[in-house]
């Protein structure tokens, strides 16, 4: 199986094609490595496919903060340049740089 090449990095501000959730990426799974069980929660329809880049985000939406395993098929990037208000991004990442995303913080942790 080939492994497909991450279009997001670690930092990057995104949001999901289909739901109103944002957030910043704070790691990488070359290919899908959750349970199965988790991706058969997702309606068929709309399941992602396992052989492409997942991330896990510190997410937002309206109402709460969270932790978020997308596909990258249904992100795209975030445009607005708002910060993610997500209470973990102080302890991971510096400040918001002027392209709208974060540098990860080594010394953060």
């Amino acid at each position: 199986m080939e492994t497909a090449s991450a279009k997001f990095t670690i930092g990057q501000v995104v949001r999901h094609r289909k739901f109103p959730f944002r957030g910043v990426i704070f790691d990488v799974d070359p290919t899908f490595s959750s349970t199965d069980e988790w991706l058969e929660a997702i309606p068929e329809e709309i399941r992602p496919k396992k052989e492409q880049p997942f991330y896990h985000l510190l997410a937002e939406n309206d109402t709460s903060y969270y932790i978020a395993y997308v596909s990258e098929q249904n992100l795209v990037k975030d445009k607005s340049g708002d910060p993610v208000d997500h209470p973990e991004v102080q302890r991971f990442f510096g400040p918001m740089g002027k392209n709208g995303d974060y540098s990860f913080d080594l010394h953060k942790n």
